[in-house]
């Protein structure tokens, strides 16, 4: 996607937008942002742990990861972002980055400068608003990945982070009929999950064998969501979207 300036952010305003409903002039305000544009090379860091967050970054195409690096070289991934997401919401107001931002495939962002963000949350509160309550659902967001490394099986690990994956393409409007791109090795879905990347291949090849995904390469379709999300143990409720109601009945769990 090669996004005009115009429109860079237009993304980034449906991201706030699902989670708090905008005005026109606040949805005009963010299009206005001050930006320029970047383009990354795969594994292309955005931000490392220890650097003062000057910019802000919004991804507008392909995918990046947060992680950390224990002290023996190991690396947690902590968070997948996908398109029209905000990446230093988290450092806004701090002075130093506690994580790494990397990107996992080729991709583009726009950088916004910390001062113009900070401005907008004065100038414009119910931006302020939405900023902050998508701060709070990264968290909501991070304390399920607690969840699902802590205490869940390595088949519903692997199986509800490609359901949380392709629910919030679908609220994006980023994953057409129910087919999706997966953008992880699998050894990047190990360090995500907690668990080798010969564990990850043998879950796929599980879910596949059962008919609860089918995959072309790196596309990923779910014949049956229903069966897939039980497996799991799946609620989107996590994720705080103002739409639920409007997303495909694919993505939909019966107690949403």
């Amino acid at each position: 996607m090669d996004a005009p300036h115009e429109t860079a952010l237009e993304l980034l305003a449906r991201k706030l937008n699902l989670h708090h409903r905008l005005s026109p002039e606040d949805r005009q305000a963010i299009l206005d942002l001050p930006h320029k544009i970047r383009r990354l090379e795969a594994q292309s860091y955005i931000l490392r742990e220890g650097d003062r967050p000057e910019r802000c970054a919004v991804l507008l195409q392909g995918y990046s990861f947060r992680h950390k690096v224990t002290g023996d070289g190991s690396r947690q991934i902590l968070a997948i972002n996908v398109p029209g997401e905000a990446l230093d919401f988290q450092n806004l107001f701090l002075e130093e980055a506690d994580h790494n931002i990397q990107m996992l495939v080729r991709g583009v962002v726009a950088e916004i400068p910390r001062e113009a963000i900070e401005q907008l949350v004065l100038e414009h509160s119910e931006v302020g608003r939405a900023i902050l309550i998508t701060t709070l659902v990264e968290a909501s967001i991070f304390r399920e990945w607690v969840v699902n490394i802590g205490q869940r099986g390595s088949r519903s690990r692997i199986a509800h982070l490609l359901c949380e994956f392709a629910y919030r393409l679908t609220a994006q409007q980023l994953a057409a009929d129910g087919i999706f791109e997966l953008p992880m090795t699998q050894e990047q879905l190990a360090d995500a999950t907690g668990l080798t990347a010969v564990h990850v291949n043998r879950v796929l090849q599980a879910l596949q064998r059962e008919g609860l995904i089918e995959r072309d390469r790196r596309m990923i379709r779910f014949p049956s969501w229903e069966r897939l999300s039980e497996v799991a143990d799946f609620n989107p409720r996590y994720l705080h979207s103002l739409d639920l109601e409007t997303l495909p009945h694919i993505y939909q769990s019966s107690d949403a």
